[in-house]
């Protein structure tokens, strides 16, 4: 493999080095805008979740978090009714959770309430940086699917 060119290497060194950051922190300032009934920790286990059933352990992987930690987080959503624990059917002793329809809904308000609010900061951007900005969340896209391990079947 050749090295990439200095301007691609600095390229790479400016994303590799800034865009995490600036994504948690407009991640940040979006859940800030408004009077959620979800933490973001909570909304990114619900997200997930929203995908399809999930074993704690799995869970915890996905999340970046202690696996106690999440344990805790699920139990504090399923007394909300956010979140059910169940049997797998295929192995009764795995423990699947999921989202219960009013997980849903309170996801998909935080979402609404959230797009509104980014909408909202994009309309004054000039075309070609909201172009940018839409080639950069198709990229995004792609990167994340790059990155996002495979499921446990």
């Amino acid at each position: 493999m050749t090295p990439p060119s200095p301007l691609r290497a600095e390229a790479i060194d400016l994303v590799a080095t800034t865009l995490l950051g600036r994504a948690n922190r407009l991640t940040r300032l979006l859940m800030r805008s408004g009077a959620h009934e979800l933490s973001r920790t909570e909304a990114g286990v619900l997200a997930t979740l929203s995908e399809g059933s999930r074993r704690i352990t799995e869970l915890a992987a996905t999340e970046a978090l202690a696996q106690p930690t999440v344990t805790q987080l699920v139990d504090k959503l399923e007394g909300r009714k956010l979140v059910l624990r169940g049997r797998s059917g295929d192995d009764g002793r795995v423990v699947l959770v999921e989202i219960t329809e009013l997980g849903r809904e309170q996801l998909e308000e935080l979402r609404t309430e959230i797009r509104a609010n980014m909408r909202e900061a994009l309309a004054d951007l000039p075309d070609t940086e909201l172009t940018e900005l839409a080639h950069a969340a198709q990229t995004l896209g792609g990167l994340i699917e790059k990155l996002q391990p495979p499921r446990d079947a």
